[in-house]
C-alpha cells in the first residue's frame, strides 16, 4: 500500500485508462505520468544540491499544472503553489520566501512578472517560460529521469499558501502522508473509482484542490478535468466530460445557483459535491436543482482542526469534531460553556459560549508554516493549536461557526459574531451572498455592517429586507445592521472566500452598490 504520493502515481504509470479530459483532448494515467516525469528530470537537472529542492509555479487550471504537480511527487522535490492573485512586492515575497530555485509560469500568467522578474533574479529564482523553446529544450535535453530522493510520508510533498484573507499569506507544508490520508477518506466516503470523473475547477494552488480533488482522483484513478470556474458553463462542462465529482471552497453553488434555472438542469451525471463554507439553503437548493448530493465539512489549509458532518447535523451546524477539536476562550486557556439557546433558537449566551477552535491534542495533520517561526508561535500555543476560527458547541457537541477571531463585534457592550447573523440574513431568497462585519461606531465600539448581492434578476428594496428581519425572531435587535451595502459582487480571493477586511476598510459607503442606512434607535432603512 503507498505511503507518498510519489509510491501512489507509479501505481497510475501503467494505468492506460483516461487520467485526463481536457478541450476534446483525452490523456491515459500512463501518457500523464511519463510526461511529468520528463518534466521532473528537467527540473531536476536545475536545481542546486546546496539550496532547498523547492519548484515554485505560477499557473492556472491547466494540463500543465497537474503535470508540474505529479512531476514534483515523482521526482521528490516540493512543489510550491503560487497564488495567481497575488501581484507585485507580495508575489516576490511569497516566491522568496519559500526558498524555491526555479519558478515555472504559463503564458496567461507572465505578465504578473513584469517589473520584478529581476527581483526574483536577484534572490536566485530562475523564471522558465511553460510554453518557451527553453522549457522544451531542457525537457528534450534532461538526463534519464532519478527521483531527487525517495520521500517519506512526512516529507513535504507541496507547500500551499494560505487565502491570505486575515493578514499575510503563510505557506503551509502539506506532507505526502497529509495528501493520501485526504484522498482515502472522500474515496471511501463516496465510493468513488476509476469510472469517476473529478471536476477540478478550484484553483490548484490551493488546499481545497489538492486535498479534496486531484487527491481523489490520483487514489482512485479517475479522470481528471482541469477547468476554470464559471457559473455559466459549470452544468455544460458536467455533462460534456461527465463529470460525477467536484469539489469546492467558498461560495461557488451560490454563484451556480444565481444562474437561471433551466428544466433540465437535473439531467446530469453529477453524484457527488464536496466541500466548505457553502450556507444551507445553498446546499438543499443544489442538491434539489442538480439531482446530486452535497456534503459540506469545515476544513483549513492547515487541517489541523477536522470537524465533519454526519447525519442528523442541525441547521447552521458545520458537524462534530475530530478527537482534541475543542472550544477555547484565549484569555483564560479555558474551555467555552455550552452553547443556550432561548425559545427562538437564538445563541442567549455568546460571552460564555464563543471561543475559538482549536486542537488540544497539538497539531494534528499540520506539519508547520515554511520560514515563519512567528506565525508558528500564534498558532500553537499552550501546547494546543488555535485556529483563528470563533465557533461555539450545543450540548450534543454540535459545532457553529461564528466567524474568524476578527469577527467579534461590540455593539451597545454587547459581544456579536458575523456568522450568526449572516445564517440569519441568507435566508432571504433574494439574497446570493452575504457578508457581515464591523465599522466604528461614532462613539465607542462597533456597529454592524452587512455587504449582500442579490440573485440575478431579484429586486430588494429597504421595506422588503426591514419585514424581513422582523420576522426572523433569532435576531438579536442589536444584530440588526445598521449599514446594508448591495453590491453586484464582493471582493474576494481566488478561493472564492470573501475578503471583509477589505470591506471594513472602506467604512460605511456604497462602494459600486448602493448603500442603505438604519436610523439610530429604530428599525427603518433608507437610502443614503
Amino acid at each position: 500500500m503507498a505511503e507518498t504520493v510519489q509510491q501512489l502515481l507509479r501505481e497510475r504509470m501503467g494505468d492506460d485508462s483516461v487520467g485526463l479530459k481536457h478541450g476534446d483532448v483525452e490523456i491515459s494515467w500512463r501518457e500523464h505520468c511519463a510526461t511529468a516525469q520528463r518534466q521532473a528530470a528537467a527540473l531536476i537537472g536545475l536545481l542546486d544540491d546546496a539550496r532547498p529542492p523547492h519548484v515554485a509555479v505560477l499557473l492556472g487550471n491547466t494540463p500543465a499544472m497537474l503535470e508540474a504537480m505529479a512531476g514534483a511527487a515523482l521526482g521528490g522535490y516540493v512543489l510550491v503553489g503560487i497564488n495567481t492573485t497575488r501581484r507585485g512586492e507580495g508575489l516576490v515575497k511569497d516566491v522568496v520566501k519559500s526558498h524555491a530555485q526555479v519558478l515555472v509560469v504559463d503564458d496567461e500568467h507572465a505578465a504578473l512578472l513584469d517589473g520584478v522578474e529581476a527581483d526574483l533574479a536577484a534572490a536566485g529564482v530562475r523564471v522558465i517560460r511553460a510554453s518557451g523553446s527553453e522549457w522544451s529544450d531542457l525537457q528534450d535535453g534532461a538526463a534519464e529521469f532519478v527521483p531527487l530522493r525517495e520521500v517519506t510520508a512526512m516529507d513535504t510533498f507541496m507547500m500551499i499558501f494560505t487565502s491570505g484573507t486575515s493578514g499575510d499569506p503563510k505557506a503551509v507544508q502539506v506532507a505526502h502522508l497529509m495528501v493520501l490520508f485526504a484522498g482515502a477518506t472522500l474515496i471511501d466516503k463516496f465510493s468513488i473509482t476509476a469510472d469517476d470523473v473529478c471536476y477540478l475547477s478550484m484553483p490548484l494552488f490551493h488546499s481545497n484542490a489538492v486535498l479534496a480533488g486531484w487527491t481523489v482522483a490520483v487514489g482512485s484513478g479517475a479522470a481528471m478535468v482541469p477547468a476554470r470556474f464559471s457559473a455559466s458553463s459549470f452544468l455544460d462542462d458536467v455533462r460534456r466530460y461527465g463529470v460525477t465529482y467536484l469539489n469546492y471552497v467558498g461560495k461557488p453553488l451560490a454563484y451556480v445557483l444565481a444562474t437561471p434555472e433551466r428544466p433540465d438542469d437535473a439531467d446530469n451525471p453529477l453524484r457527488i459535491a464536496f466541500g466548505n463554507e457553502a450556507s444551507d439553503r445553498d446546499i438543499d437548493e443544489f442538491m434539489r436543482r442538480f439531482d446530486c448530493e452535497v456534503w459540506d465539512g469545515f476544513g483549513s489549509t492547515e487541517t489541523a482542526v477536522i470537524i465533519t458532518r454526519e447525519p442528523g447535523t442541525p441547521p447552521g451546524s458545520i458537524g462534530k469534531g475530530f478527537d482534541g477539536v475543542a472550544i477555547y476562550d484565549a484569555e483564560s486557556v479555558t474551555e467555552c460553556a455550552v452553547a443556550v439557546f432561548d425559545e427562538h433558537g437564538a445563541l442567549a449566551n455568546p460571552e460564555e459560549a464563543v471561543g475559538e477552535l482549536v486542537n488540544t491534542t497539538g497539531a494534528g495533520y499540520f506539519s508547520g508554516y515554511y520560514n515563519d517561526e512567528q506565525a508558528m508561535n500564534d498558532r500553537m500555543r499552550h501546547g494546543m493549536y488555535w485556529s483563528g476560527d470563533l465557533a461555539y458547541r450545543d450540548a450534543d457537541g454540535w459545532i457553529y461557526l461564528a466567524g474568524r477571531t476578527a469577527d467579534w463585534m461590540r455593539v451597545d457592550g454587547e459581544n456579536l459574531a458575523a456568522a450568526p447573523i449572516e445564517r440569519v440574513l441568507i435566508r432571504l431568497p433574494e439574497i446570493s451572498q452575504v457578508a457581515v462585519y464591523a465599522v466604528p461606531d461614532e462613539r465607542v465600539g462597533d456597529q454592524v455592517m452587512a455587504a449582500v448581492v442579490l440573485v440575478d434578476g431579484a429586486s430588494l428594496t429597504p421595506s422588503d429586507f426591514e419585514r424581513f428581519l422582523d420576522e426572523q425572531a433569532d435576531l438579536s435587535p442589536k444584530a440588526r445592521p445598521r449599514f446594508v451595502r448591495v453590491a453586484a459582487e464582493l471582493p474576494a480571493t481566488a478561493t472564492n472566500k470573501v475578503l471583509k477586511r477589505e470591506l471594513a476598510a472602506e467604512g460605511p459607503t456604497a462602494g459600486d452598490g448602493v448603500l442603505w442606512v438604519r436610523e439610530e434607535r429604530g428599525t427603518a432603512y433608507a437610502l443614503a
